[in-house]
């Protein structure tokens, strides 16, 4: 039996959830339809009216209530029209298969114009194959129109409950994005402080590469969190809740900076301070804090505040003392290395003071509080948005002419060999066939596991339970297994899912009938996705490779140019700050999703892979370097020290800009010819934050270098 405090325990886990909020509402849905359908007897209007459920709950975004109102509409809207066109035109094989392919390419195309609209569109999609998956049923309608409104029933019954969600909880989706930036940011510092480990044998490259597929995670989630923001402040001014939110995304982003930073080489300072604890007290403040930011995560996701910390200060303490002992030894470390630790200690002080909120608060007035809104601001934006991607270089319009010919083909291959049943076929096809090789194997590999494991299930299920209401319970607990699961265990989701369409057409009398089939039509459905995604426009990433190199050294050499200007003017966390920043970090992390996916690539399709992984080791650390600059950021006092700093940064600028565009060009970039006589050094340098200056640009330089052998390895490879 378990303790009232382990219960207490699971339970405080179940409600700090991201996955809570959407499965009560999943449970009250499903439940309430099952409910009202015993009540009025409307028996032949459950399945519609739970698929209409489920379809809803896909196509739903985390928007404020006044947005998620327009939303639901335009969804409500979209599934009417697919719907009734679906109902109307199925009985008609080659007008309906036509169709079904422009449907299928508008709505992906659709998609273009902001992530709420590619998700109403991915849902829209659902339930138009929902609808054929209806006239399934043994007693379906003979009426035209009862199917959809059924459906469509289902579906504004889940809104209204989302809509009433969103109202009561406004801030309910802004907590738990934050609480995702603190969990991510909490895994970057614990393997950050794995690096300063003064071990020999650790495969210090290896973390580093650890660490720019970890950076993407970070990335995306403030990505994320920006959305909402933007969302819930609209043109307003942020106040009350909103702004505080605001205020801790800000210091997210700050902390951010300053967690990716890079002072010195790592194995150079493990090597030269192997003899003294100096790096295990910086790996021990860092792992405190990677603890304090999943701390700062679950305090956001139960509304409680953060627990106190007590020995974060003595630890800093004790490591500003190791320096100064360091410093007056009478075999000292070289200047420079004291002065790198120096930096990294000021650094860590500045994140444990942004933990703490021990920090005058930014002002949100004027562009310093202005985020860039994401979403098109007219309709002649989104329309612009989307023929741009009326290109065959676009990955959005290569996914959709190939998921529009794959479902057409899936829809000629059920009516040839398996017209009963065999609309689980399109429906295999459409969740299986993902934009990228390597996201449609793995998607494929655990739908079709996922889809074994719940017929299994299913065939147990209605060999030993009892009748009613067992089987209904169960509908309901695995629909909402279904969305529980469906973000991080999508085979557990997919057995869900499996589970409940048995039951369901169990409850229409063919419980058995379908079973088999849809192991069937979803290995049919799966073999359909994987013939596409290699045979039609596959989207290699080899292809794109060129740019996605050059569009990282171009936003880091902006990043760069933005920061080289505060140590002019002085420190100003503005709107095109940030925006540089971000964009350097996005691009960051898309090459590194670049490369995770090609790593999935068959074999021949693979561009020297170990060049690549090189090349995204040494530009995560070069990024480090530049946000380093950024996060010591303060206005340099003498003029000609300040003209010293910025022809350096402007040299480096412009450097990581020939290599940018070299890597555009049809030839190699040249050979690295780096003018030491050029670059202004910090030997004589007095003040303090231009010679850390001139140190990072340095470090900058010779990573670029770096950078620039690697390209010509990828391209001689």
């Amino acid at each position: 039996m378990l303790s009232h405090p382990a219960i207490l325990h699971y339970w405080r886990r179940l409600r700090g959830s991201d996955r809570f909020a959407e499965c009560q509402r999943v449970l009250l849905a499903l439940g309430g339809v099952i409910l009202y359908c015993l009540w009025r007897h409307h028996a032949t209007a459950m399945i519609p009216a739970m698929l209409g459920v489920i379809a809803c709950a896909l196509a739903e975004t985390e928007d404020h209530w006044r947005s998620r109102l327009t939303t639901l509409l335009i969804t409500l809207l979209c599934f009417a029209g697919v719907a009734f066109m679906v109902e109307w035109l199925l009985p008609r094989t080659l007008p309906f298969t036509l169709t079904l392919g422009l449907m299928t390419f508008v709505l992906v195309m659709l998609g273009s114009i902001s992530a709420r609209y590619a998700t109403i569109a991915g849902g829209t999609l659902i339930l138009a194959v929902y609808t054929m998956v209806g006239t399934d049923q043994p007693h379906a309608s003979n009426t035209f129109f009862a199917e959809p409104l059924q459906m469509l029933a289902g579906a504004a019954w889940y809104g209204a409950l989302s809509l009433l969600w969103s109202v009561l909880s406004p801030q309910l989706a802004v907590r738990h994005a934050l609480a995702r930036v603190f969990d991510a940011l909490g895994d970057y510092l614990e393997t950050k402080a794995a690096l300063f480990t003064p071990v020999h044998g650790i495969d210090r490259d290896a973390l580093l590469l650890t660490l720019a597929m970890q950076n993407e995670q970070v990335v995306d989630a403030l990505n994320d969190t920006r959305i909402v923001l933007i969302d819930r402040i609209g043109m307003r001014r942020p106040r009350g809740a909103t702004a505080a939110r605001l205020q801790l995304y800000f210091e997210a982003q700050d902390i951010h900076e300053r967690v990716s930073s890079s002072h010195y080489p790592y194995a150079a300072l493990a090597e030269a301070f192997y003899h003294t604890d100096v790096l295990f007290r910086c790996e021990h403040i860092l792992r405190l804090q990677a603890r304090q930011c999943r701390e700062q995560a679950q305090a956001l996701r139960l509304r409680t505040s953060p627990a106190a910390t007590t020995d974060m200060r003595a630890a800093q303490n004790d490591l500003r003392n190791a320096i100064h002992t360091l410093r007056h030894q009478s075999s000292a470390p070289a200047e420079h290395l004291l002065r790198s630790l120096d930096a990294l200690l000021r650094n860590m002080a500045a994140i444990q003071a942004l933990l703490e909120n021990d920090h005058a608060p930014s002002t949100l007035d004027g562009e310093d509080g202005a985020l860039q809104n994401p979403g098109p601001q007219s309709l002649r934006e989104a329309w612009e948005r989307i023929t741009i991607q009326l290109t065959s270089r676009s990955s959005r319009f290569r996914h959709a002419v190939r998921l529009s010919l794959a479902l057409m083909a899936g829809f000629g291959v059920l009516r040839l060999v398996h017209p009963q049943h065999g609309y689980w076929i399109l429906l295999t096809t459409l969740l299986v066939c993902q934009p990228s090789y390597g996201a449609t194997l793995s998607r494929m590999l655990q739908r079709v596991s996922g889809t074994v494991i719940g017929v299994l299930i299913g065939w147990a299920t209605l060999r030993l339970l009892p009748a009613a209401p067992w089987p209904l319970l169960l509908i309901v607990l695995s629909g909402v297994v279904f969305f529980a699961a469906r973000l991080r265990r999508y085979t557990l989701a997919t057995a869900s899912i499996t589970v409940f369409v048995v039951l369901c057409f169990n409850q229409a009398g063919n419980g058995y009938e379908v079973m088999w089939p849809r192991l069937l039509d979803t290995l049919i459905g799966a073999a359909i996705a994987a013939l596409a995604i290699y045979l039609i426009l596959p989207d290699w990433q080899g292809r794109q490779l060129d740019q996605v190199l050059s569009n990282t050294l171009r936003n880091d050499a902006r990043y760069l140019q933005q920061i080289i200007a505060q140590y002019v003017h002085g420190k100003r966390d503005d709107l095109p700050y940030r925006i540089a920043r971000r964009e350097a970090h996005n691009a960051d992390a898309a090459l590194s999703g670049m490369l995770a996916n090609m790593l999935r690539e068959p074999g021949r399709r693979q561009h020297g892979n170990e060049n690549l992984l090189r090349f995204l080791t040494i530009a995560h650390t070069m990024l480090g370097h530049i946000s380093a600059l950024g996060a010591h950021r303060q206005a340099i006092g003498d003029a000609q020290v300040r003209d010293t700093v910025t022809l350096a940064g402007n040299l480096i600028v412009t450097k990581l800009e020939h290599l940018a565009d070299a890597l555009l060009a049809p030839v190699s970039p040249p050979d690295s010819e780096t003018e030491q006589s050029m670059m202004p050094h910090a030997d004589g340098v007095q003040d303090e934050v231009a010679r850390l200056v001139l140190g990072q640009l340095g470090m900058i330089l010779v990573l670029r270098d770096r950078l620039a052998s690697v390209v010509r390895d990828i391209r001689n490879g």
